[in-house]
């Protein structure tokens, strides 16, 4: 089956279908899909009922938890839009419910759509599982010397970041939520251990889960990176300086008085399980051994050292 029209319920999804260079057969796509800014022109297919640009850390957990709990749907679908789509594949996720458009928008479209489309759904949980899912959905697009030379790429740079790898490095705490505290999990793990850190807290593949400061407090990390899920640098900034900047349990940890702690863009390259997570890798470790990687080239503003008003 030959796929001519896609849409995409998944950010991650819709920047490799970019780097396929497929965009042209892409039809719809989410609110969220920003990346590349041609992607921002497409009909968009889902959007979200939460308004996070207009909430805080706080509020934003709290409505996202009501409407889980009263078992209400965090993604709405414009059914006029994926209807004038009319894939012949949409591509979603499993990994987070919370992240990525729900199942039920999944079942949703297949009952309103005439033609039955391919449902790919894209459910990795750490690098490997990230890099395969490019060789799998570039199988289902007849682009598999195109997904062979992405992946050779980008386990070349996770190579050379791991050949650098300590024996014994800092112990690094990734935080996903400021208000309240969430660890980073699922690929975030692995991306600090291969970036030669010691990760603390989370593990590998499993989902990121709700923590209290006692637990960062008995852990003194060495390195605290803020990652807040769908946050870029600057907003993540905005969420610290409300919320942590004069907490004085916070002031009180060692890596914050050691000028210690690293706001990332989380938005663009740790939140979402793309390919631009192997610059997450490359930021990660100019973050842990910066005189190693002091000439690895990231994206500018990808991140912030925060430093303690002593």
């Amino acid at each position: 089956m030959s796929i001519k029209r896609i849409v995409s319920f998944l950010p991650s999804a819709t920047e490799l279908l970019y780097a396929f260079g497929v965009e042209d057969s892409l039809y719809g796509v989410t609110h969220e899909c920003k990346y590349p800014s041609d992607a921002k022109l497409k009909p968009i297919v889902i959007n979200s009922v939460i308004n996070s640009d207009e909430l805080s850390s706080k509020e934003i957990d709290k409505a996202t938890c009501e409407l889980l709990n009263d078992g209400n749907n965090i993604f709405v679908l414009n059914e006029e839009n994926l209807k004038k789509a009319a894939p012949d594949l949409i591509i979603s996720q499993e990994t987070c419910e919370v992240c990525a458009a729900h199942t039920n928008q999944v079942q949703r479209a297949l009952t309103i759509l005439k033609t039955k489309p391919k449902i790919f759904s894209m459910d990795p949980h750490n690098l490997h599982e990230i890099l395969n899912s490019v060789i799998e959905l570039g199988d289902i697009l007849d682009k598999k010397s195109k997904a062979k030379e992405i992946v050779e790429s980008l386990e070349k740079r996770i190579q050379g970041v791991k050949k650098e790898n300590n024996a014994k490095g800092p112990k690094v705490l990734a935080i996903e939520w400021i208000e309240p505290f969430f660890t980073a999990g699922h690929w975030i793990p692995e991306m600090i251990q291969f970036a030669g850190g010691v990760n603390l807290i989370s593990r590998i593949g499993e989902d990121s889960r709700r923590l209290d400061f006692q637990e960062i407090f008995d852990l003194q990390p060495d390195i605290i990176i803020l990652m807040p899920c769908g946050f870029d640098v600057k907003r993540t900034i905005e969420e610290y300086e409300k919320t942590l900047k004069n907490d004085k349990s916070w002031n009180s940890l060692n890596a914050v008085k050691n000028n210690q702690v690293f706001a990332v863009d989380a938005n663009s390259f740790f939140s979402k399980p793309s390919i631009r997570t192997i610059e997450g890798l490359e930021i990660i470790a100019k973050i842990i051994q910066p005189s190693k990687f002091a000439n690895l080239h990231v994206p500018e503003d990808s991140f912030l050292q925060i430093f303690h008003d002593a």
